[in-house]
């Protein structure tokens, strides 16, 4: 998706700072490249090559381009805590890489953590948080946004006015690999008790369960966010409406859970200190060096005694019965493959939801409903999420249509590039 923002900046169609980014996806998507030099965001053939779809967007963020991010996740995905997020993105003085001091457990685990005193160029990055329920359908389409629709909220922009209210352009494609990358992960759990309050009021109106007036409060609170930048950029990964853990299709249930207990993430005390903070994120951080070097060895060698070496440091005595399981099943396990798995297992699994035709509509009225009281987005992408299995195979086409169709009830005429993977099958 990132080049084609940039893409939009080139050409001016977007402002080169004080972006608003509204993602709706499965998963944030919002990590970074551990071990990327921090000015590589400032080489943008170079920066492309270095992301991968769990991390291209705090780049962009590093970079000065988005100033705030908006994540509109469904009810399986609920990686990093609900509500409103305020913290600093910036270049870690020490290992000259992008680092955050943001304490939810997403980053934590990850190792992305460091105070504020140990960055430079900093940046301010306001990240909401917010819950899409499916909208019920019913024969009655009232609460479904064919409602009147209110005065869409104009943005506080002045040159950009123009270019906000050009027509959207809209780009899917298939931005993953052809084997699973990285999607986070964990879920968090946290009260939102304002929102709690918003909905136990919304459900006096049986008629409007689940519906219409949590998506109007889910309206309010981004039109709310968007009014603080110059433009705003849609982006709508089809994963959203339905997604799979590709992981669990590769592994055994046996494999799967002994890497979970091998990539288990020991969480801080819940009011742990900066340096609890700290101690927990080199202790991740060994963890996770420990475990990379591990089956980077056994590729080169997996045989008794490299296996038994790793298995007798701290923690990783699960590595003998899990080898010992894929050999049985394969000529030649794929370990680089079992690590990128490994790192999806911190203390939750990866969402997987294959999502019934009913909850699929029941979210294209969700968002059809919050799309239609929002501003006119000056760039909407789409990202299939298909090859690497993310989005069941069988539904992306039918989802696409959908989403395209949504659009194009919302916005009117659409100027559509579609750019899909060589190995894809379009």
């Amino acid at each position: 998706v990132l080049p084609f923002i940039y893409r939009a900046i080139g050409s001016k169609h977007l402002p080169a700072s004080n972006i608003s980014f509204v993602h709706l996806d499965s998963h944030p998507d919002l990590l970074i490249p551990v071990n990327m030099p921090a000015d590589t965001v400032f080489d943008k053939e170079t920066l492309f090559s270095e992301l991968s779809i769990e991390n291209w967007i705090m780049p962009a963020v590093y970079a000065g381009h988005i100033s705030q991010v908006v994540w509109l996740h469904p009810p399986w995905a609920q990686q990093i805590s609900e509500g409103k997020h305020h913290f600093l993105i910036g270049k870690d003085i020490s290992t000259t890489t992008i680092r955050v001091t943001g304490t939810d457990y997403y980053f934590l685990s990850d190792g992305l953590y460091v105070p504020a005193d140990q960055l430079e160029n900093q940046k301010p990055l306001n990240l909401h948080v917010i819950l899409i329920n499916p909208t019920e359908v019913s024969n009655s389409q009232e609460e479904n946004g064919e409602v009147a629709s209110a005065k869409r909220l104009k943005l506080n922009t002045d040159d950009t006015a123009s270019t906000v209210s050009a027509s959207s352009s809209v780009v899917p494609g298939d931005l993953d690999r052809s084997t699973p990358s990285l999607k986070k992960k964990e879920v968090q759990s946290a009260s939102a008790p304002n929102k709690a309050e918003t909905l136990s009021e919304c459900s006096a109106s049986s008629s409007l369960r689940n519906g219409e007036c949590p998506i109007r409060e889910v309206v309010e609170d981004v039109c709310q966010v968007l009014q603080k930048g110059d433009a705003y950029v849609l982006d709508i990964d089809l994963d959203f409406f339905s997604v799979k853990n590709p992981f669990k299709e590769m592994y055994t249930q046996t494999e799967y859970e002994l890497l979970q207990e091998l990539y288990n993430f020991k969480k801080p005390h819940r009011n742990a200190t900066e340096e609890g903070l700290l101690d927990c994120v080199e202790n991740r951080v060994h963890q996770l060096e420990d475990l990379e070097a591990a089956f980077a060895d056994l590729c080169d060698n997996d045989d008794e005694e490299t296996l038994q070496k790793w298995a007798s440091y701290t923690g990783m005595k699960p590595l003998v019965q899990l080898v010992h399981s894929l050999k049985t099943r394969m000529e030649s396990p794929d370990y680089e493959m079992v690590h990128q798995a490994g790192l999806t297992c911190d203390y939750i699994e990866l969402p997987h939801h294959v999502s019934t035709e009913e909850e699929i509509e029941g979210l294209i009225q969700s968002v059809k409903v919050l799309l239609k009281d929002m501003p006119k987005p000056t760039l909407v992408t789409v990202a299939r999420s298909s090859l690497d299995d993310y989005c069941p195979s069988e539904q992306v086409d039918i989802i696409q249509e959908k989403v395209l169709n949504l659009l194009g009830s919302v916005y009117g005429a659409l100027d559509v590039h579609l750019d899909y993977s060589s190995t894809s099958s379009f």
